[in-house]
């Protein structure tokens, strides 16, 4: 295979578990992060404890937080940087990939949608850096796991049939793999949707309810995700493969979930400020509530998990009343998708 270098952009533990795969795929990898003096402890220490404790990073991974340093004869760029950062930092490694000359794809493995403008990251990105040469990587995937080499899956995306295709040749490992897509907005949906009923399904471990509760919620947050999907151009088909139900069912069952774990915090009594103040990583479901909301009262599209959601976060509606409100609906056909 053909040995690239890459630019991670973001240290969080997403970032730095795609730096591991890559470079034990034997690509030269620069992780970027915007703090320097955390940047400098981590280049000592070669562990990012903050992030994804318990991993030792090889030495041969450059890390700096000098733009400069970045995309000199870059061959992809990775976009791991939170979704409400996703618009600044694109602005501000912009002049440094221009004095580069830096051609390089980019691909972004943000799982939000941007607030003000309701665009996806790969819009963000497209718009910003003034590229259509964009692709995603998503999928049911903690950074815990694959950081440790433990087997997973994930889709690469791309509106480029080509660019997925080489993302996925790029990724592939004996521990990690990847298929390819063209529906990005689909895979992107999913990514971002499902957050959004994972803090619903932390919300009922909270309370203490059990199985029958989580199954429940998983199935129907997957039905409001396709509705959403399906009106905003998505293949429905997606919504059932890996970057929809496969990351939907990991992100509200597993102990390394954040928004499962920040819903769950708030089922147990905790306020949204609160609980947010309970850790530094970033749980992207608060953010993507608030677009979701925006989306569905745009689209005039029935979201009911997602809307209570919203109003436990944002009006603070009463867990145990959302969910009243969420059982007595009105009674309808399962399957209503469109």
């Amino acid at each position: 295979m053909d040995r690239k270098t890459i630019s991670v952009i973001g240290d969080g533990a997403w970032g730095t578990a795609l730096a591991l795969l890559l470079n034990d795929a034997g690509h030269k990898v620069t992780i970027w992060g915007a703090f320097p003096d955390y940047i400098d402890e981590v280049r000592i220490t070669r562990k990012n404890d903050k992030y994804l404790p318990g991993v030792i990073i090889p030495d041969n991974i450059t890390l700096t937080a000098d733009e400069s340093d970045c995309f000199d004869g870059c061959g992809l760029i990775v976009l791991a940087t939170p979704s409400k950062f996703m618009r600044s930092i694109c602005r501000r490694i912009k002049p440094f990939i221009r004095q580069a000359r830096c051609n390089a794809p980019y691909m972004s493995v943000a799982k939000g949608i941007e607030n003000d403008t309701l665009l996806r990251m790969s819009e963000v990105i497209s718009q910003e850096l003034e590229t259509d040469n964009v692709a995603v990587l998503s999928g049911p995937t903690h950074a815990e796991e694959v950081a440790r080499s433990i087997p997973s899956a994930v889709v690469a995306a791309s509106n480029k049939p080509d660019l997925s295709e080489w993302i996925q040749s790029l990724f592939s490992t004996e521990r990690f793999r990847v298929y390819s897509s063209s529906d990005l907005k689909g895979v992107e949906l999913g990514g971002s949707l499902k957050n959004v009923i994972a803090i619903a399904a932390g919300i009922c471990d909270g309370l203490g309810f059990g199985d029958n509760t989580k199954a429940a919620l998983i199935t129907r947050g997957l039905a409001e995700m396709t509705r959403l999907g399906v009106v905003m151009g998505a293949d429905p088909f997606t919504f059932s493969g890996l970057s929809g139900m496969g990351d939907l069912i990991v992100t509200c069952a597993s102990r390394h979930s954040r928004n499962r774990g920040l819903g769950e915090k708030i089922g147990s009594g905790m306020t949204l400020d609160e609980a947010l103040q309970t850790t530094e990583k970033v749980a992207e479901g608060v953010y993507s509530a608030k677009s979701v909301h925006s989306l569905s009262r745009k689209l005039r599209i029935e979201m009911p998990i997602s809307e209570k959601v919203y109003e436990v976060l944002y009006e603070n509606r009463p867990c145990l009343d959302a969910l009243s409100d969420l059982m007595m609906r009105i009674p309808k056909p399962e399957i209503d998708y469109v």
